[in-house]
């Protein structure tokens, strides 16, 4: 099946050797987005939840690319580097998604790029 390579100015251009989405049939796998600020590629200031709405825009911004949105999501991973902001996640989780809620998973980690607090990716399904 061919591969479609995804790219959007509306949000953060790669930083490394990666795609920010690749789709494959009706499935778009989306690269993990840190809180960066897709004009200036400079981390979002503001705290904790200025960052996870960043991304949850950054997110959004590859999906509508993709030619979806987040309600096309079917699995979520959220990467924190202070799992105590988890309910903060779910709070601002809860204006971005309605029900059905994707599939998740929250993994506390060490560190993330650019010095970043959450780091999200996501897998999309598109219906035809």
């Amino acid at each position: 099946m061919p591969r479609e390579i995804i790219h959007t100015d509306q949000a953060p251009a790669a930083i490394g050797v990666y795609s920010q989405a690749v789709k494959v049939g009706d499935t778009v796998y989306l690269s993990g987005q840190i809180p960066l600020d897709p004009a200036t590629m400079q981390l979002v200031e503001g705290g904790m939840e200025a960052q996870i709405r960043r991304v949850f825009d950054n997110l959004a911004a590859v999906a509508r690319a993709a030619g979806g949105d987040l309600a096309d999501t079917v699995k979520l991973n959220v990467f924190l580097t202070d799992l105590s902001h988890f309910a903060l996640v779910n709070q601002v989780m809860a204006e971005y998604f309605q029900e059905p809620y994707p599939a998740r998973a929250a993994i506390g980690v060490a560190a993330l790029p650019r010095g970043a607090w959450v780091e999200m990716d996501a897998v999309l399904v598109l219906e035809g």
